[in-house]
């Protein structure tokens, strides 16, 4: 297995695709390439590439460009309805006595360490348990769960037992069937590519010792440096001692050299990694520290705001409404899509121009009965939301009141207070909703491949992480890694609220 290692902004991945296409062109059949990733987005980007470059067809010609959750159930006897859903697991519940909460995915799209995560913490702990391959009290041990171990060991027992009377499996199970059954059910390959391996807990580990065994080249690609989901199984010492030959990218495209040298400095405090060098791009950047977000002006270019801890963003968000900003936190935009339609639909409305039936509906959700619509209008009906129309149409078949000399915050009346004045506040900024933000709000662990011109990183650590940091602080060096690293210009360090319970930066 040779590995590939990539610093951050080295493009790890995009060398792997570059080496996709060479293979390709070498004649190499797509149909005996692997390319194995944690996300559907990954896989796909990857797919998508070698389709179009090449003239292939996606979905027959590239059968193994997907994720190993996917890999694993398409190597197997198991059948879709097999997998155990929400109402197995409330069944179980209710016949334990037990009450459990699942968490179930149908199209292996998420990230390895989401799907093999769960809602409920004892699953969690069973799970988590399978993954590292160790004994359930082990893992109990060593976690932080308020349930007592009777309870966690008769979970687990009526849970098998379960699965084995239904013929049900759970996602975990897909990868234990897969390692047991992979030299009968496992086609050959010629090449196979393994992304983010640093990730990779000792269950997924034994997965691609069984794919390097069946193919005739084998990559295995990450950066030990930037392992930080240790806490969800991932073993990424057995990456730094992985046998065979190796490369390290040394070009960063992204690091600037300012920002360079101080994540070095961070890297350096990591004891158990791979030595390796790579150099910064030809710019300075900037390193400079802060005592408030306020303190930044935010009009231009993009930005990430990042914590260890969740809670540290709160206010900051807050800031950013009170301000005028449009961001995003937590996956989702701070004014929704669904808001954004109805207030541009609108003002194109009162311009003169169409707008199609689905977002005449976001409109109309907007607007009272009676008052801005005639009663029995408020769900447009008889409109298909591929129509379009305009104002007058809206008004004279399809019980439109409101009229054009009414802007977007008189029209829709049942706007609620709250994103009324945030619209204005972002009107007012010049900021534009209809694009993607230029501003993301995230946890470090949530930004992990993102990157961004401008890097706003907070020290502070919450109490759980202090601990961990007590017992292992291999992780929080690579964490605050991962945070430093994803600057493109400019990092601003916040000065922790609490120095004794902060990052040493």
């Amino acid at each position: 297995m040779f590995r590939i290692f990539g610093p951050p902004g080295t493009g790890k991945t995009t060398t792997l695709l570059d080496m996709v296409d060479k293979a390709l062109s070498a004649g190499v059949p797509a149909n005996t390439i692997a390319f194995l990733a944690f996300t559907r987005k990954a896989a796909t980007e990857a797919k998508e590439r070698a389709a179009q470059r090449f003239k292939l067809d996606p979905k027959h010609d590239l059968p193994y460009f997907r994720t190993l959750h996917s890999l694993a159930l398409q190597c197997s006897d198991i059948q879709k309805d097999q997998i155990m859903q929400d109402e197995h697991y409330k069944e179980l519940s209710n016949s334990m006595g037990v009450s459990i909460v699942s968490q179930v995915w149908s199209d292996f799209s998420e990230d390895i360490t989401d799907i093999s995560s769960t809602n409920d913490p004892i699953l969690g702990i069973i799970n988590l348990a399978r993954l590292r391959k160790v004994d359930l009290r082990e893992q109990y041990n060593q976690s932080s769960l308020e349930k007592d171990w009777t309870t966690v060991k008769y979970v687990d027992k009526c849970l098998s037992e379960y699965k084995k009377a239904y013929r049900l499996y759970d996602f975990t199970d897909m990868l234990e069937q897969f390692v047991i059954s992979a030299e009968f059910n496992c086609p050959r390959f010629s090449m196979t590519f393994l992304d983010e391996a640093q990730d990779l807990s000792p269950l997924q580990w034994d997965i691609a010792y069984a794919l390097d065994k069946k193919s005739e080249k084998m990559y295995a690609a990450g950066d030990d440096d930037q392992a930080i989901y240790r806490w969800a199984g991932a073993d990424v010492d057995t990456f730094i001692n992985l046998e065979g030959s190796s490369e390290t990218l040394t070009q960063s495209h992204r690091v600037p050299k300012a920002v360079h040298f101080f994540a070095e400095k961070v890297a350096r405090r990591i004891n158990r990694r791979y030595p390796k060098t790579y150099k910064a791009k030809d710019a300075l950047g900037l390193v400079s520290r802060i005592s408030t977000v306020n303190e930044l002006n935010m009009d231009r270019g993009s930005w990430l705001i990042m914590s260890q801890a969740g809670y540290v963003l709160n206010p900051v968000t807050a800031d950013l409404r009170g301000s005028g900003y449009l961001f995003n936190y937590r996956g989702h935009r701070s004014i929704s899509e669904r808001i954004s339609d109805a207030v541009n639909g609108w003002e194109r409305l009162r311009q003169g121009d169409e707008v199609s039936g689905e977002v005449a509906k976001k409109i109309y959700s907007f607007m009272s009965s009676n008052v801005r619509i005639k009663r029995g209008f408020k769900r447009l009906t008889s409109v298909m939301d591929d129509d379009f129309m305009t104002l007058w149409v809206l008004q004279d078949r399809h019980g439109l009141l409101a009229t054009e000399d009414m802007e977007w915050h008189v029209a829709m009346d049942k706007l609620p207070d709250t994103d009324r004045a945030y619209i204005s506040k972002l009107l007012r900024k010049g900021e534009d909703f209809n694009k993607p933000p230029r501003i993301t709000v995230s946890t470090i662990h949530g930004a992990k491949g993102g990157e961004a011109d401008n890097v706003v990183l907070f020290t502070d650590l919450s109490p759980a992480a202090e601990e961990d940091m007590r017992l292992n602080p291999d992780d929080m060096h690579r964490v605050f890694y991962v945070g430093v690293t994803r600057t493109k210009d400019n990092l601003y360090i916040v000065e922790a609220e609490d120095a004794n319970r902060s990052y040493d930066l």
